[in-house]
């Protein structure tokens, strides 16, 4: 990411029957997209809400193979992101100082969630399960 400012905002598409249609997630302070080249969007569309939040981060940097820090950091915001929203709607419990709820709309067409997140402290060590499989073999 260029700037160190993470500050977000998601906006969440389901269906009548809560599965993704479409998400958009992008910074507030300049709109600049976040994510949309690790793939995770085409895994996750059609997938249900309760799907969608079973997903593990370790297992989708597996799945995606991603190489650099920066497609690594993304993928996890994108994912940590889309699951916050979820989480609010099906009213599970939340890191409510860093994600807000702006609105939730229900109407003929599913459900909109839009959510603003506050920067990350600090980055979150980011290993994937193949990467902690041989490391747990190697000791």
């Amino acid at each position: 990411m260029p700037c160190k400012d993470t500050t977000a905002e998601i906006t969440i598409h389901l269906d009548e029957n809560d599965c993704l249609i479409d998400f958009v997630f992008s910074k507030i302070t300049c709109n600049k997209e976040i994510g949309g080249g690790t793939g995770f969007f085409e895994y996750c569309r059609g997938k249900s809400a309760e799907e969608i939040m079973t997903l593990e981060f370790s297992a989708l940097l597996d799945l995606f193979s991603l190489n650099s820090e920066e497609d690594q950091f993304l993928l996890y915001m994108e994912c940590e992101a889309l699951q916050s929203g979820i989480a609010q709607l099906l009213g599970e419990p939340i890191n409510s100082k860093r994600y807000q709820i702006d609105s939730i709309n229900f109407d003929q067409m599913g459900t909109t969630i839009r959510q603003v997140m506050s920067p990350l402290e600090e980055m979150p060590k980011i290993v994937s399960c193949m990467k902690q499989e041989k490391n747990k073999q190697q000791k």
